[in-house]
């Protein structure tokens, strides 16, 4: 086994270029590298030579202009195919790899259209059906992964003492817990006028209402009974996101300062890992994201490292930059609310890189390939439908020793008449999805 470096041959280690590889060769394919600008640096050593110039014994890779620019320019990349798997950035066919890999790479992995001008959804969000990946239908696919795999294949096959490592695939569930409870957890004015209003409009919610508060029925949100024991019963690994901002028409939290819910939070803070759902308007507004991150960490007593945005309003590079600014780690908002599938391109966490700025964040992306929501209310899904949708993704996941990473709120595993079969496939998805 070859425990050596794998020299880059190209004009110039650009930022790009280094962060592209770091990506590639680090983190999926767990092997040292080294860019070099000169042939004598060659050695022994396996090469990859991007660049137009000829190195025989080499791996060629034409290079793309992408990675040694600066800026953001209007690119509309045309989809070809290489070895069954979508591919862009086709630069020369008769090079070992006929399309540019890494340019491909980062053009997915920074969001780079996402600087684009596009036309914004209703919540200000960038569509999947924006995307290059959902236009030429390869959104569920981990095309990066899949380039990887096969970038590795050819290496090894020129470089026989070359052997890369190949990653166990992993899962982890995510819970946002945008409305933890249906009745407790409101101030006694706002109480009084819902229960007056539900006695003219909604008597039977009323009744409810009332038997929840005075202690007699639980209340119908609280399911994380159940969901605990769903979880310690098949090992999952799960990290809850929890909201700690005002009530406006997007937000149905609870105050921050409320008993039942700061209670519910410390219980389950105790257990598992838990971050900030940042508030709707929170998105666009640094000093309310810091606020509502304070708050919580009032609550658990503990720095709050971790986030995810509400809604998934994801707004790049400014929600990043002010997730880096706030002493955010990790992310886990990657993710499309009206299609399933990778966003980036990839089922790994990466490192997220500042186009603006050129440079590598200190901030850990991880995606997710799908949410509850998208599959009952973009895609008007039923249960089997979506289960179907679900299992292919891990599968997908799978196949490239990648992470699973789904989105759940407890008001979709409440286990009544409308959402018991929402149950069954979240149970399901647990056992499929173990490694």
């Amino acid at each position: 086994m070859y425990h050596g470096e794998i020299k880059i041959f190209a004009r110039t280690a650009s930022p790009r270029l280094k962060y592209i590889a770091g990506l590639i060769f680090g983190n999926i394919l767990g092997s040292d590298w080294k860019i070099i600008t000169y042939k004598n640096q060659i050695g022994d050593d396996p090469v990859i030579n991007y660049s137009s110039e000829e190195i025989p014994g080499s791996v060629s890779i034409k290079p793309h202009q992408l990675l040694f620019e600066n800026g953001i320019k209007i690119i509309l990349p045309s989809v070809g195919e290489w070895k069954g798997i979508p591919a862009f950035f086709l630069t020369d066919e008769n090079s070992d790899i006929p399309f540019d890999i890494f340019a491909a790479s980062f053009f997915l992995t920074t969001r780079y259209e996402e600087y684009l001008t596009y036309k914004p959804d209703m919540h200000g969000r960038f569509p999947a059906q924006a995307s290059l990946a959902s236009r030429n239908n390869f959104l569920r696919i981990p095309v990066v992964d899949l380039w990887a795999k096969v970038l590795a294949d050819i290496l090894e096959r020129h470089f026989p003492d070359l052997v890369f490592r190949k990653d166990g695939y992993k899962a982890l569930l995510t819970i946002d817990l945008d409305q933890p409870f249906a009745y407790l957890g409101r101030n006694f004015s706002r109480i009084t006028g819902l229960m007056f209003r539900d006695i003219v409009i909604r008597p039977r919610i009323a009744v409810e209402r009332f038997r929840v508060l005075s202690g007699r029925e639980k209340d119908p949100y609280d399911v994380f009974g159940y969901l605990i024991s769903c979880i310690e019963n098949t090992g999952t690994e799960v990290r809850f996101f929890a909201p700690a901002g005002r009530i406006t028409k997007y937000d149905k939290n609870p105050s921050w300062r409320n008993k039942d819910y700061s209670r519910l939070l410390k219980e389950i803070s105790s257990k598992y890992s838990a971050g900030i759902h940042p508030s709707y308007f929170a998105t666009d507004d640094y000093s309310v994201f810091n606020e509502e991150k304070n708050r919580l960490g009032i609550i658990l007593e503990k720095e709050i490292t971790i986030s995810r945005f509400h809604f998934l309003r994801l707004k790049i590079p400014s929600s990043y930059n002010m997730l880096e600014k706030a002493g955010i780690v990790e992310d886990y908002s990657m993710g499309y609310a009206d299609e399933p599938g990778f966003r980036a391109g990839t089922a790994r966490p990466f490192m997220f890189y500042n186009l603006p700025e050129e440079r590598q964040t200190g901030l850990r992306i991880i995606p997710l390939q799908v949410m509850d929501a998208t599959l009952y209310q973009y895609m008007k899904l039923d249960p089997e439908e979506a289960g179907k949708v679900v299992f292919s993704i891990i599968s997908e996941t799978r196949k490239v020793g990648g992470l699973f990473v789904s989105l759940w709120h407890n008001t979709s595993l409440t286990g009544n008449k409308e959402r018991d079969g929402w149950r069954k496939l979240f149970e399901k998805m647990l056992l499929i999805q173990k490694p």
